[in-house]
């Protein structure tokens, strides 16, 4: 993966005019919004001035019309912001000789069956919405990743409880692993008992206290079937990468490993690279987030690719 470094120079040069384009037009619209609404107070004024029924009416209904072609153009913004951003963001990743070429589906998600046979959460979902489908290749490896907002029924309260919500990644290498891994966020064991549990009911065990890392027995458990083996998974260097990323961002992270999958869970509460209307989207911050968030989970899959 391409450092941050680069991408702050690719930011500068490609992406921070596209914002700046992206912005006037946004100064445009509350420009507009700001017009309308004087014009809609003058016309509300003049019908309480007038206080006929058949003026009234006769003004409603243009004003209906209009209102509805105002949130059309707010809407049209908010829609065609992000994928022009996101493409810019793929086009920088897939110039690194080890990616084939990204797509991007603004509405597309990965499936849900894809999210069940990841086996991570163990829930059965009873809301599954996604978005942001990006897909393509890491070497021998094909990849599908999407923003998920995952809830269940609750067993206890008559409420819908959050199983996920974050970025999900899905990929598929060609040499099967050995056995089945689950690696979980420590804390979050009380919540994922279901998960466990289709590991150890068939032989597994928590194999946590024979990683060597101290920091990620501290943060992460990991659970594997008896012919796991561990050690050909991740590297050191990416656990270390993995327990930085988790420190610097406070997001947990979750990972299954299951024949010839591969499926990582990264948390972020909100929407990424969502536009605000009544501020400015001009920031590098905005971009990086949502760049590391990306970087993290294809470098896993770099790393995957190249030890195996």
């Amino acid at each position: 993966m391409q450092p941050l470094e680069d991408f702050r120079i690719f930011f500068n040069h490609t992406i921070h005019p596209e914002l700046m384009r992206l912005d006037r037009r946004r100064r445009r619209l509350l420009r507009l919004l700001f017009f309308s609404f004087l014009v809609f107070a003058a016309i509300l004024l003049f019908i309480i001035y007038i206080g006929e029924l058949l003026v009234t009416l006769i003004l409603i209904l243009p004003i209906v019309f209009y209102l509805g072609y105002l949130s059309f153009r707010f809407q049209r913004f908010v829609s065609t912001f992000k994928p022009k951003v996101v493409n810019l963001v793929l086009d920088f990743i897939d110039d690194d000789p080890e990616f084939g070429t990204l797509t991007y589906k603004a509405k597309g998600k990965i499936s849900r069956d894809s999210f069940m046979q990841s086996r991570i959460f163990g829930s059965l979902p009873a809301i599954y919405e996604g978005e942001d489908y990006i897909s393509g290749e890491i070497g021998d490896i094909r990849f599908e990743m999407c923003e998920l907002n995952v809830r269940e029924y609750s067993r206890v309260r008559n409420r819908m409880n959050y199983v996920f919500r974050g970025a999900f990644l899905h990929a598929s290498i060609k040499q099967p692993i050995k056995g089945t891994v689950l690696i979980i966020p420590h804390k979050f064991k009380p919540y994922l008992s279901r998960a466990i549990k289709s590991i150890t009911v068939k032989g597994g065990k928590n194999l946590t206290p024979f990683i060597k890392n101290e920091r990620f027995k501290t943060e992460f458990l990991l659970y594997a079937s008896q012919d796991a083996n561990i050690r050909e998974l991740m590297s050191a260097q990416m656990l270390e990468a993995i327990l930085d990323y988790r420190q610097r961002t406070q997001k947990e992270i979750y990972f299954s490993f299951i024949k010839r999958d591969i499926y990582i869970a990264v948390t972020q509460p909100k929407d990424m690279l969502e536009p605000k209307i009544f501020q400015s989207n001009v920031s590098f911050d905005l971009l990086r987030e949502f760049f590391e968030d990306i970087s993290i989970l294809l470098s896993i899959v770099v790393d995957f690719d190249k030890s195996h």
